[in-house]
């Protein structure tokens, strides 16, 4: 693919940005990469485009050090297309993008750490019913990697919420004022309360924010969690499932949902939006009940 700078745009960030991601097809593609779509085939399914134009594509953002060919098989041998370090430092950019299109484009431009359940944003969180979750590993408030579904239990539950600080004063400016911002401590703790009833229905419960480490773990002593906070700071889940953001202090901060998944990744249950949290924990504790009976 031709550069399309020009010589004034030589020392502009921007402008060298867009001649490696500044084009329809190439986005798209770092976001199934994101998603756990690796390979030609799969990808050509999922975005509907030739194979010309494709492998056109794959191998601009090859050569830009974004993807890195993988082989996966020698006879005949086949490589399948992973996000490298520079291609994953693309990751807020994608978000940042859904987020705009969420507010501006399917929204009213309204900062909002929920949505109506007939956005397009919550048929889009809907959606994730039966996909898997990608095999993908989250800081713990512990300093431990955590995959975001548990290891050797049937069922994870997995709340997304915005934020929850140990200090009233570590909230940022006006979170009071954002609807749906709300809550956080009281979800997390009412999950705390009724723990017991989920590990004997089989389940593990793991909290997941874009905070940092740190910042959960002080919030997890203060209030006694005994289950793993992750930190989805650098936004690896987040955009590996399209889950809808807001920004609040120039940080980009989980909407609240609630995933049910088993043990082979499926999303089972969906929870979005979250409007009421000591509600939507009696709701996720009841379809991990109803799975585990097979009325799922």
């Amino acid at each position: 693919m031709a550069q399309r700078t020009r010589l004034d745009d030589d020392h502009c960030a921007i402008a060298q940005a867009l001649d490696v991601v500044g084009d329809w097809w190439t986005l798209l593609i770092v976001r199934d990469a994101a998603r756990g779509v690796h390979r030609f085939e799969e990808l050509q399914r999922e975005l509907g485009v030739s194979r010309k134009v494709l492998a056109e594509r794959l191998r601009l953002l090859t050569e830009a050090g974004v993807l890195a060919r993988v082989p996966y098989q020698d006879r005949p041998e086949r490589h399948e297309y992973r996000l490298t370090p520079r291609g994953r430092a693309l990751l807020p950019v994608l978000v940042a993008l859904q987020d705009w299109g969420d507010t501006w484009v399917l929204g009213e431009g309204e900062t909002m750490a929920t949505a109506a359940e007939t956005s397009m944003e919550a048929r889009r969180v809907h959606e994730l019913l039966g996909t898997r979750v990608p095999e993908l590993q989250l800081a713990g408030h512990e300093g431990e990697s955590r995959d975001p579904v548990a290891a050797g239990t049937p069922w994870t539950v997995l709340y997304c919420f915005p934020g929850a600080y140990a200090r009233q004063d570590a909230y940022p400016p006006g979170w009071a004022g954002i609807p749906g911002a709300r809550g956080c401590t009281l979800e997390s703790c009412t999950y705390r309360d009724r723990l017991a009833e989920f590990t004997a229905a089989g389940a593990t419960v793991q909290g997941v924010s874009t905070q940092r480490p740190d910042e959960q773990r002080a919030f997890a002593e203060k209030e006694g969690l005994r289950f793993p906070l992750l930190s989805d700071a650098g936004l690896a889940l987040t955009a590996a499932l399209r889950l809808p953001t807001f920004r609040a202090a120039g940080v980009s901060r989980m909407k609240r949902l609630t995933l049910v998944v088993d043990r082979d990744r499926v999303v089972r249950d969906v929870q979005y939006p979250v409007t009421d949290v000591t509600a939507s924990v009696e709701a996720a504790l009841e379809a991990v009940k109803s799975l585990a009976r097979g009325d799922g």
